[in-house]
């Protein structure tokens, strides 16, 4: 599979994964019911607004992709192999690919990466090594997203932890509807700078 094919499925609606990090294959994924953040319906309790206001954290972007890429992949069962893990640096060097980071104490602790197209961001995964790193990661994205002009977030599929934050499904036609508007719709993941807690926390507030 090339990057260039890889992005003409993105936009078609399907998403490749592997079976496993030591299955070379590499399977196009449709699924019937399609995982989304509404970006204007992202839920912060209140346990995630007072950690994100206590500031002891540093959020970067495109700052160390590889590595993110890296944590996501770093558990027991993961769907990204190697020929994955070639195609997402093809990506972000090309500008398609993209992550968020969250630091602590100098170290990695968390971050998320997908892929643009358009107006739409494709989550692909998220990784957390201390509390709440995740759940500020995709904090920080969704502001990120607002900011800059997306409007499809697309998870694939659902967890009960996305459920929490406000991640819905949507059948499939109907994802497909939205993903063409978006194909449409210009945004720039690089344009927004990162907010500080407060500005983020007001944002956030003012339009969930």
């Amino acid at each position: 599979m090339s990057a260039e094919l890889l992005l003409a499925g993105y936009a078609q609606g399907i998403f490749p994964m592997a079976e496993s990090r030591e299955n070379p294959q590499l399977h196009w994924f449709d699924p019937a019911m399609r995982g989304i953040v509404p970006l204007q319906n992202f839920h912060i309790s209140r346990s995630l607004a007072k950690h994100i206001r206590r500031g002891n954290y540093t959020i970067s972007t495109n700052r160390a992709f590889r590595a993110v890429v890296e944590g996501c992949a770093d558990r027991d069962e993961t769907w990204i192999n190697g020929p994955l893990f070639a195609l997402y640096d093809q990506l972000h060097g090309a500008g398609f690919a993209h992550s968020l980071e969250v630091w602590q104490d100098g170290a990695l602790s968390g971050g998320i990466f997908g892929i643009t197209l358009g107006a739409s961001f494709f989550g692909e995964s998220m990784f957390s090594r201390r509390s709440n790193a995740s759940k500020t990661a995709l904090a920080y994205l969704v502001d990120r997203l607002r900011q800059a002009g997306f409007s499809l977030f697309d998870t694939q599929y659902i967890t009960p932890h996305l459920a929490t934050l406000g991640a819905v499904e949507i059948p499939r036609a109907e994802y497909r509807a939205r993903l063409a508007r978006a194909l449409r719709q210009e945004a720039d993941f690089n344009a927004p700078e990162v907010p500080d807690p407060h500005s983020l926390l007001q944002r956030m507030t003012q339009t969930s």
